[in-house]
């Protein structure tokens, strides 16, 4: 199972759906090769340069933490139960309560409405927060998903521009 890369006060907790199953293996989040996050991340200024895998703790060091919806390892996010997102979602808000960062960013619409038993969603800051933290619901990184580097990086960038310095 991933350790969270978390601690109180971030700016913003980017929270997965769930850990493939080389990210399990490799013990690190997000270490699919064919994963954008590292590097839509830094491109989006949250990092000063491109994180591996492997250096995921030094997030920390600017403000931002990794956690996920679900704990369970899978070949894709889509074998991921909606019981287990809600489950999840109910353990996330109990997290973020916890550790109040500035912004949680939920890397799914899917996974967001089926966590929070939401409708209908939009990209981007929602009117929901949990406590003090705003949640925003961007688009998930994944080498499966059809969205384009340059369309993930915009979207990221516009809450790493909300959040400020």
């Amino acid at each position: 199972m991933l350790q969270d890369i978390i601690a109180p006060d971030l700016r913003v907790i980017f929270c997965g759906i769930n850990p493939g199953l080389s990210s399990a293996h490799q013990g690190f989040h997000f270490a699919n090769p064919t994963n954008r996050f590292w590097k839509v991340i830094h491109l989006a200024g949250f990092t000063q340069r491109q994180l591996a895998p492997q250096d995921e703790q030094h997030l920390l060091d600017t403000g931002c933490g990794i956690t996920a919806l679900v704990s369970r390892p899978t070949v894709t996010a889509a074998e991921v139960t909606r019981e287990e997102l809600r489950a999840g979602g109910d353990a996330l808000e109990q997290k973020i309560l916890r550790y109040q960062p500035q912004s949680i960013a939920i890397l799914g619409k899917q996974a967001y409405t089926q966590a929070f038993g939401i409708r209908k969603v939009e990209w981007g800051r929602q009117e929901k927060t949990i406590g003090k933290t705003q949640i925003w619901v961007l688009p998930n990184p994944s080498g499966l998903s059809r969205i384009t580097v340059d369309e993930l990086v915009a979207s990221y960038r516009v809450l790493n521009d909300a959040l400020g310095q």
